[in-house]
This record gives C-alpha cells, sequence and structure tokens, in this order.
C-alpha cells in the first residue's frame, strides 16, 4: 500500500512540476539545475520516511507473467488475527487462480518469453522508488516516444543491475552512464557558450545602435542652418544625459532596496531551517523515548517477578498469549509510525505544492497590476498627445480638425469594459471611487473632459503601481498596530495614510481625543429634539447649501439616498451646539465628508464639533471669518519665504492667491483635491492640527510650480489656478513635498506669524469702523431738506 501511495505522490509531483514545451537547448542547460532541485527533495522526503523498495515479483507486467501458484500455496501464511478477513480473501484467490488456468491453456509460445532469457529484461519495470527525484526531470523534459522507451528500458535495467544475477550488466550500463555524463558536459558547455555567443551579439547591436544614433545627431547637427538650431540640439543631448543619469540614480537605489530586502528574506529563511531542525530533534528524542519505554514494557512482560505460582502448563500458555499480543502490539506500533511518517512526508509535500501555487498566483497578479498600470499610462499619453495636437493645430485645417475631434469624441467615450472582446481585459477605472465620488468629473468643456480622463488614468495608473510595493506593506503595519496611543510611528502612519478599513476607527479616536471634554452621553439627542421643537434662524441657509453638497458624488446626488437627510440633521445640531456660529458656508462639506468616512450622524456630528470649536483658530468660521483672513496673510509670507521665485511671477502678473487658497484653508481642501489625497490630509489634519493644511497648500504649489512659471498672462495663469489641484495624482510625491521639502516649519514662526497679521488686520478692522462712523455723523450733520417741489416715493403711492 505505501509503495502504491508513494508511487501517486511521484506522479502528483511530476504533474505539477511539468514544464511547457521549450527547445532542446533550454532543456539541456536546465538540466543540472533541476536534477539538484530534485536531489535536494528527495532528500527531503527522506527524513520522514525512506522510499519503499520495489517489492520484487509482486507489482508489474513481470509479476502478472508469473505462472500461476498452487491452489494450496493460497492457504498458507493465513493469520489468525484476522481470520473472517483472511478466508474471504483466500476464496477470492482460488476462485481467481481457477480461472487463469482455464484460461491459460492456449497455444503455448505466443506470449511466452524465451526460455534463456529472464522475463524482468524483456518488460519495462516501474520506475525505481529509492530514486523519486529522478521521474520529475524526466517527465518534465519533453522528449519523443522512442527516447522515452529507451529511458524506461534504461531504468529497468538500472535496477535489474542490483541483483547479482546481471554481473555484465552492470559494467555495460556504467559505460554507458559514462557516455551519457560525457554527452550532458559537452552539451553543457556548447550551451554556455551559444549564451556568450548570443550576449556577445546583443552588445554588439547595442554597440550599433549607439553608433547610428550618434551619427544621426552629428548629422542633424552638421546639417543645422543656424548656430541656434545646433546650441538646441546641444542642450537636448544635455537634458538626455541628465534625463539617463537620474534614472541610473534611481535603479541604484531600487537595487539597493532589493539587496536589503533579500538580505532580510535570507535571514528569515536561516530562522526557519533552525526551527525546522529543533523541531525534528525533538521529534526524534521523543521517538527515542518511546522505543526506550517499548523495550522496558517488553522486559517486564518478558521477566516477571511477583507473579503467583501457577501449573506449567497454564504458565507456558499465559506466557504465550502474552508473547503472541506483544508481537501484535510491536506490528501495530510500527505500522502506526510507518504511517505517520507516510503522512508527514504528505504534508510536507501539500504545502511546498500549495506555497509554489501561491507564489505563481501573486507573480501573475503583480504581472497583471503591472500591465494595467502600463495600459492606462498608454492611454493617458494617447489622449494628452490628442489634447495637445488640438490645440496646436485649431482651425488651420479642416480636415485635421475633424479628424481630432472625432478622435477625442471616440477616446472620451471609449470604456474598458465595452471595448474588451475577452475575458482576460480588465476594465482599470470604474465610474465612482470607493467612497463615491466621481473618478471621472463631467465637465461641460470638451478641453476639460479630455483632461478630466486623462487624470482618471494617471491616478489609476499610480494605485496600481503602488499597490504592491506600497499599499500591502501599509495595510500589514495597520493590521499589526494594536491600540491606537500618541506616538512618533503613529505621526508616520498617518502621514502615509490610513486604509480604507481603518480609516473609521482612526478618525473615531482622533475625533474622541479632541472633544473628550465637550461629549457628553445623549448630547447629540438633546440637540436633536431641540430643533424639532423650535425653527432655528440658520435652517434656511442649510437647506439651501444641502443640494450643493458635492454634485460629484453619488450619495448626495442620489433621490434615493439617506446621507442627505442624515446631513441636514448633522448641521442643524451643530447649530445649536454653537449659537455663536450656527451655520456658515463650507460646514457642510465639512460634515459630509465626516458622514462618508464614519457614516454614523453622532460620530460626524463630534468631527464637526472637533474641527471648528478645537482644530480650528478661534473666529474662523464667525460672520466676520477674522482667522480665515489672517491665516491667508501667514499664507502669502510663507510663500514668498518657501517659493520666493513663484511668488515673484505671481505679483509681476498681479494674481492674487487668496480667492483660491481661501476656500482651501475654510474646507480644508474638500472641493480641490481628489478623494484619496483629500482624505490622506484629513488623515493628519485630524491629529496634528492646521499646520497640516499650511503644508500641504505650500506642497501644492511647489508640485505645480514649474507648470505655473511657464505662463506668462494673467489670465491664463487664473484659469489653470482654477483647476490645477485636480492635477496632482501622485499622492507619495506630493506627501514627500509636504514634509520634507517645506522644513524647516516650526509651529513657533506659525504662531507669531499669526499674532503679528492678527494685531494687523484688528487695527484695520478697528480704523475701518472708525472711518465708517465718521462717514456717518457726517451724513447725518450734512442732511438736507427735502424741497417742497420734490415728493418721496411713499408720498405718491399714498396719493395713488
Amino acid at each position: 500500500m505505501l509503495y502504491w501511495l508513494q508511487q501517486l505522490q511521484m506522479k502528483r509531483w511530476e504533474f505539477h512540476n511539468g514544464l511547457p514545451a521549450a527547445p532542446d537547448a533550454a532543456l539541456a542547460g536546465n538540466g543540472p539545475a533541476l536534477r539538484l532541485e530534485l536531489e535536494q527533495e528527495e532528500a527531503e522526503l527522506e527524513e520522514f520516511l525512506c522510499p519503499v523498495q520495489t517489492p520484487p515479483g509482486l507489482v508489474g507486467v513481470a509479476a502478472a507473467l508469473q505462472p500461476v501458484p498452487a491452489q494450496s500455496s493460497a492457504l498458507q501464511n493465513i493469520s489468525l488475527k484476522h481470520l473472517g478477513t483472511e478466508i474471504q480473501n483466500t476464496m477470492y484467490n482460488i476462485r481467481g487462480n481457477r480461472q487463469a488456468q482455464g484460461a491459460g491453456h492456449g497455444p503455448p509460445g505466443e506470449d511466452s518469453p524465451p526460455s534463456g532469457e529472464p522475463v524482468r529484461e524483456e518488460q519495462p519495470l516501474p520506475p525505481n522508488p529509492s530514486a523519486p527525484g529522478d521521474d520529475p526531470a524526466d517527465s518534465a523534459k519533453p522528449a519523443p516516444k522512442s527516447s522515452l522507451t529507451a529511458n524506461l528500458i534504461q531504468k529497468a535495467k538500472r535496477q535489474n543491475n542490483t541483483f547479482p544475477l546481471f554481473s555484465e550488466g552492470l559494467t555495460r550500463n556504467r559505460t554507458a552512464q559514462e557516455k551519457v555524463l560525457a554527452l550532458e558536459q559537452q552539451v553543457l558547455i556548447l550551451t554556455k557558450e551559444l549564451k556568450s555567443q548570443k550576449e556577445l551579439v546583443r552588445i554588439l547591436h547595442k554597440a550599433l545602435e549607439a553608433a547610428q544614433q550618434e551619427k544621426r545627431a552629428s548629422s542633424a547637427y552638421l546639417a543645422a542652418a543656424e548656430d541656434k538650431d545646433r546650441l538646441e540640439l546641444v542642450r537636448h543631448k544635455v537634458r538626455q544625459i541628465a534625463e539617463l543619469g537620474r534614472r541610473v540614480e534611481a535603479l541604484e537605489q531600487e537595487r539597493e532596496g532589493l539587496v536589503q530586502t533579500a538580505s532580510l528574506r535570507e535571514q528569515q529563511v536561516q530562522e526557519l531551517q533552525r526551527h525546522v531542525q529543533l523541531l525534528m530533534d525533538k521529534n526524534q528524542a521523543k521517538q527515542q523515548v518511546i522505543c526506550q519505554l517499548l523495550e522496558k514494557v517488553t522486559q517486564d512482560f518478558m521477566q516477571p517477578h511477583n507473579r503467583p505460582p501457577a501449573p506449567p502448563d497454564a504458565a507456558d500458555r499465559d506466557f504465550l498469549s502474552q508473547q503472541e499480543k506483544m508481537e501484535h502490539l510491536k506490528d501495530d506500533m510500527e505500522a502506526y509510525r510507518t504511517q505517520n511518517r507516510f503522512l508527514n512526508s504528505e504534508i510536507h509535500q501539500v504545502t511546498k505544492l500549495w506555497r509554489r501555487v501561491a507564489e505563481r498566483q501573486k507573480a501573475l497578479l503583480m504581472k497583471c497590476a503591472y500591465l494595467q498600470a502600463k495600459n492606462c499610462q498608454v492611454e493617458s499619453k494617447y489622449l494628452a498627445g490628442l489634447r495637445r495636437l488640438q490645440e496646436a493645430v485649431g482651425d488651420e485645417a479642416s480636415e485635421c480638425s475633424e479628424l481630432l475631434r472625432q478622435l477625442t469624441q471616440e477616446a472620451l467615450q471609449w470604456e474598458a469594459g465595452e471595448a474588451s472582446a475577452d475575458s482576460g481585459v480588465l476594465s482599470p477605472i470604474s465610474e465612482y471611487d470607493e467612497y463615491g465620488f466621481l473618478t471621472v468629473p463631467n465637465y461641460e468643456v470638451e478641453d476639460l473632459k479630455l483632461l478630466a480622463k486623462i487624470q482618471a488614468l494617471e491616478v489609476c495608473s499610480h494605485h496600481l503601481l503602488a499597490h504592491e510595493a506600497v499599499e500591502r506593506p501599509r495595510r500589514e503595519r495597520w493590521a499589526a498596530l494594536g491600540e491606537l496611543a500618541p506616538s512618533a510611528e503613529l505621526k508616520q502612519l498617518l502621514r502615509a495614510g490610513v486604509p480604507r478599513e481603518h480609516r473609521p476607527r482612526v478618525w473615531r479616536w482622533l475625533v474622541r481625543r479632541r472633544v473628550q471634554h465637550l461629549q457628553a452621553p445623549g448630547r447629540y439627542q438633546e440637540l436633536l429634539s431641540r430643533g424639532q421643537a423650535c425653527s432655528q434662524p440658520a435652517a434656511r441657509q442649510i437647506e439651501l447649501d444641502l443640494n450643493r453638497t458635492f454634485p460629484n458624488n453619488k450619495h448626495f446626488t442620489c433621490p434615493s439616498s439617506s446621507f442627505p437627510e442624515k446631513l441636514r440633521r448633522v448641521l442643524l445640531a451643530f447649530s445649536w451646539q454653537n449659537p455663536s456660529i450656527g451655520y456658515c458656508q463650507g460646514l457642510n462639506r465639512l460634515a459630509a465628508i465626516a458622514l462618508l468616512v464614519l457614516d454614523e450622524e453622532e460620530s460626524a456630528f463630534w468631527c464637526l464639533v472637533a474641527i471648528v470649536e478645537s482644530i480650528m483658530p478661534a473666529d474662523y468660521y464667525s460672520k466676520t471669518l477674522t482667522s480665515s483672513q489672517v491665516d491667508q496673510r501667514v499664507l502669502q509670507d510663507l510663500l514668498s519665504e518657501k517659493l520666493p521665485r513663484l511668488m515673484a511671477h505671481l505679483g509681476q502678473h498681479r494674481v492674487d492667491l487668496s480667492f483660491i487658497t481661501f476656500n482651501w484653508f475654510l474646507v480644508v481642501f474638500a472641493d480641490s483635491l481628489i478623494s484619496s489625497i483629500l482624505l490622506q490630509v484629513w488623515d493628519a489634519f485630524l491629529y496634528e492640527g492646521t499646520k497640516v493644511v499650511f503644508r500641504y497648500a505650500l506642497a501644492i504649489f511647489k508640485y505645480n510650480e514649474e507648470e505655473i512659471l511657464r505662463l506668462q498672462d494673467g489670465l491664463e495663469i487664473c484659469q489653470y489656478l482654477r483647476f490645477f489641484t485636480k492635477t496632482i495624482c501622485d499622492s507619495r510625491k506630493l506627501m514627500s513635498i509636504a514634509f520634507n521639502d517645506m522644513n524647516p516649519f516650526p509651529m513657533k514662526q506659525l504662531r507669531q506669524l499669526r499674532t503679528a497679521h492678527g494685531e494687523r488686520l484688528e487695527a484695520e478692522l478697528q480704523e475701518l469702523e472708525q472711518l465708517k462712523a465718521a462717514y456717518l455723523e457726517t451724513q447725518a450733520s450734512r442732511l438736507p431738506a427735502v424741497p417742497e417741489a420734490c415728493a418721496s416715493e411713499d408720498e405718491l403711492d399714498g396719493e395713488a
């Protein structure tokens, strides 16, 4: 039974390790590596259970051709332990032998082997189970039918040579083995030489391509008519050299990271090997203890001490029965031990197969994500090229402009799911993201539609490329994080962004830290009941702003959605919580973001309270918006300090940034950034405060600084600033600029700037109030009397 079970294991291993058809040269080159791997596999299997030798004469075709045993032999070696089973098996054997004898009286000599040669040499025997590593290698190589037969015959001869009857075949087989080894070495040498020749040809091709490129560049340089053109060619080459240098640096950094990862994996493998060795030593020690106890029990049975004297016949019968029981127990124990070893080997093999399948699946998923990202990049470049051609052609050529317009419309209407005819192509872009925001905003202007789709493709490409390298390690770190507590590690994790499945829990913890001195059980329900009892003055403005909250989010535009009603209750409760503010435009978007993430009214309400009353400065959402104006002046100073070139450029064209940045600070970028980057900003904002808003505002301008500097018209700059935040798709780059490139950024400096500008603004407001009061007083003193001939509108209406 064990022999056939091991044969099934070997066949399963051959099937799993079966390689696709490949050229013979490639297989010859992989031969030594496959042999080494199979030898290692054989050594690992022998640690659990040594391969069962092929039972001679009991299996295979040779056993079927043996002469039929006599009837009396079926009654021999009957075990008394399982008498009923033995009798039943014996009856089946007797019937089978009679049928075989009746069928075997045919003409002699048709299928019988020659008398002078043994039967085993004529028929190929099953492969030798003592070398299970040879079969997977042989099965993995696609060979003709004749070579397969030759291999089987060679294996049969190799197996038969273990018997002393075939000493001559042993010498012949060794000579053949030496020839085969010599031929394999020659094939290996020729394969290496072929690889070296291919590498030489590839190097020569590269050298030839480089020479051709240099020749073309020289020809273009010599063909240039003016020095200006030649200078432009030289500058182009310099830019190419710089780009190649940056690529080399990036590849070097990537190589260093891979080397570090490989060293860590090697350490983990060594640690696991040590652990496995300890477990095997422990198992061996347990087996030794079991054997010692068994020997002790045997000795106790063989040498009884305090047993009462018994008659000689009874004592002999008792001893024989006990000895027979001991033999049966030994057989059972050996059977269980063998079965345990076999099951251990089976578990080991199945585990290795499962790991290989998991690795292949992981590699295929990574390849699929990489191909999807490349597809998005290619499509994005195609759309960007169409947009540039459309801008360049304009209305000069009607045919070209019409063709470009048609291609643009097709690109905007194209969807990956509709275009894919087979099921193997996946659609990387969905209509809405995980929080309900449109991935491709529905602009009315055709240029903005094209720009929106380019943006969506770039976002999808960045997400797919960063999923394996960034998202998975980040999710593992958050999953391993236990109870939340303020720390430097938590700050770094929040800056990098919280995974979607952990974000509600983390935000509730952050909000609770901010409002734990304000929270009271049943406070939210109390405020709602108060709103139902009497009307709130801000209720009318809240109703007007509900329909204007995130028109690009399906949760606030769908008529059957419950989010608008939840948002209404949250805003009304806050207007009763803080009557000095009541309601201010922008609070609806803050509460909407909290609802989308937390999905609970009360949690969203306390999140809004934390932002307005704890995180933001006082008077930030008051009627005068004093603190908001102060922050705009502070941002102007920080921009002049961190980005002087940009501020000089904007000052030259008289561009005021406050009409863009004021809304950023009021709603914490809720209308400006795409949802994935927006929520990453909020993760750090809820933990660190308003300093994060300043950091990201500076980082946004730094991210697009070069694009703004290229614009030389004030109107173009203003139009670009309206939507330039939507062009940001690389969250890691933006985060690096905000928290690395903008350093140093001390909180002390921010407080000093706020204090200074706050005092100036208060003085200006007081001066404005004085001017207003003086003006009213002057107007009251100079008010002329109404002439008698002139009547007021009220008097005329009364007369009528």
